[in-house]
């Protein structure tokens, strides 16, 4: 089905008011009429607009609803309460109550104020303008209830070191339901809330925070943070008093650095807890302390200490939580010695008959001496071997020179012998005929005189 011919023989723009807006209709000679577009007209013909916000108010105070319309034609506005009874009729007020107090009328707004708003006066309230048609706009009134002091409590005021505890927060009567955040110290925490709603539409909301105590704890502030609307920095706090065991260490007071025989030995033992230690021993492990060392509090004291005395000491410090020790190693080390000046000796000439054996003997002591000094330390002891070289030294010289004395002495006096007594000994049958025949015989025997040196 086409569209309707229009009678209009030239081209003119129709407009046509309806009650849900403004459409223009063209037409041309001799053609259809054609809508072409819903448009607003804002240059000749300007539609009425009538707003109204919602408000949020706490309990007690001034709620203020505004009525306001654009491009007012003289309309009617008036407010309704949400039982829709007229509380405003322009600048007249036909509800009386008195909390109802008229801000500002004009063309263009009812502004209204309510004061000592109540949980009762929470709903939607209504603006309407007497145009054609008739328009209404809502302001929704929300009352905020803001909730009670939050009530903190733990399973136990005292909670020792390594056990879990237990903080309960309680947020009563708020509307809307408030949230509850946990701060340790300066850390927050994550608890486990259950929200309840009562009779009057109130809200209590629960909050349980777990967790388990060290010793760092005691003393920080478990803090219940409640957010709401209505309320800003609304917390409470607990804080957390934790027992712990002592925490000991031991103090050197003498002697500082090296430990040597002789010195003496004073150690304190330093015990800090919650309860305070109530008890403080020294005691040595695997063995008895020294029997005049001197125990007075948490002080122990040993004289002229010596190797013996070598081993662990202990401090146990104890009170109602548990038991601590801290152990003392202690380890004596030879006392100093004074190293002796050097001393002139005097070299003693070996004579050729001097046996090695008493050599040997007049080195032994020697030797025994070395060995007792060099108990009185490293440094005595490299200068004793340094004596002990020398003189093994000087005697080892000492005997070669005398086997080169000696070996010079025996070669000038060996040789070969010749006497006369063999002088026609080669053609003689045997000794005695070698005897006869000899050159003189027996009658120049006094001529033959042989010298042994």
């Amino acid at each position: 089905m086409g569209a309707p011919l229009c009678h209009v023989k030239t081209s003119v723009i129709t407009l046509q008011l309806l009650k849900k807006g403004v459409f223009c209709v063209v037409s041309v000679p001799g053609r259809a009429c054609h809508i072409c577009q819903w448009c607003r007209i804002h240059a000749s013909v300007q539609s009425q607009n009538l707003i109204a916000d919602n408000i949020s108010v706490v309990e007690g105070e001034t709620a203020t609803i505004s009525c306001r319309v654009k491009n007012n034609d003289d309309s009617v506005i008036q407010l309704l309460n949400p039982n829709r009874q007229t509380i405003y009729f322009r600048d007249v007020r036909p509800l009386k109550d008195a909390r109802f107090q008229l801000v500002n009328f004009s063309d263009n707004e009812l502004r209204v104020s309510l004061s000592n708003v109540s949980l009762s006066d929470e709903g939607r309230y209504v603006c309407q303008l007497y145009s054609d048609p008739p328009q209404e706009a809502y302001a929704n009134i929300t009352v905020l209830v803001p909730p009670g002091n939050p009530i903190i409590e733990s399973r136990e005021d005292i909670v020792r070191e390594g056990n879990e505890t237990e903080i309960t927060c309680t947020s009563m009567g708020s509307k809307p339901a408030a949230t509850i955040r946990w701060m340790k110290g300066d850390k927050e925490l994550q608890g486990k809330s259950k929200v309840e709603a009562t009779y009057d539409r109130m809200f209590t909301v629960t909050s349980w925070l777990r967790f388990t105590v060290m010793r760092e704890d005691d003393g920080v502030p478990v803090v219940c943070i409640v957010d709401h609307p209505a309320v800003k920095d609304f917390q409470t706090q607990k804080y957390l008093e934790v027992q712990y065991k002592p925490e000991v260490t031991i103090k050197v007071g003498f002697p500082q650095g090296l430990i040597r025989e002789g010195e003496n030995l004073e150690l304190t033992c330093q015990a800090k807890g919650k309860p305070q230690p109530h008890q403080v021993n020294w005691v040595r492990v695997d063995d008895d302390v020294p029997s005049h060392a001197v125990i007075t509090g948490s002080d122990l004291y040993i004289e002229n200490l010596n190797k013996s005395y070598n081993g662990t000491y202990r401090c146990v410090a104890s009170n109602s939580v548990g038991e601590t020790y801290a152990d003392y190693i202690l380890y004596v080390r030879d006392a100093l010695t004074t190293t002796p000046k050097p001393t002139t000796t005097t070299t003693t000439t070996i004579s050729a008959t001097t046996s090695p054996p008493d050599i040997t003997q007049d080195a032994a002591p020697s030797t025994e001496a070395a060995a007792h000094d060099s108990q009185a330390g490293p440094e005595a002891q490299r200068l004793d071997h340094a004596v002990i070289g020398g003189v093994v030294a000087v005697v080892v010289f000492a005997m070669l020179c005398l086997l080169i004395v000696l070996g010079r002495y025996f070669a000038r006096h060996k040789g070969t012998y010749f006497t006369h007594e063999a002088k026609g000994a080669d053609d003689a049958a045997d000794a005695d005929t070698a005897i006869i025949n000899a050159e003189g015989g027996h009658n120049n025997s006094d001529e033959k005189k042989e010298y042994y040196i």
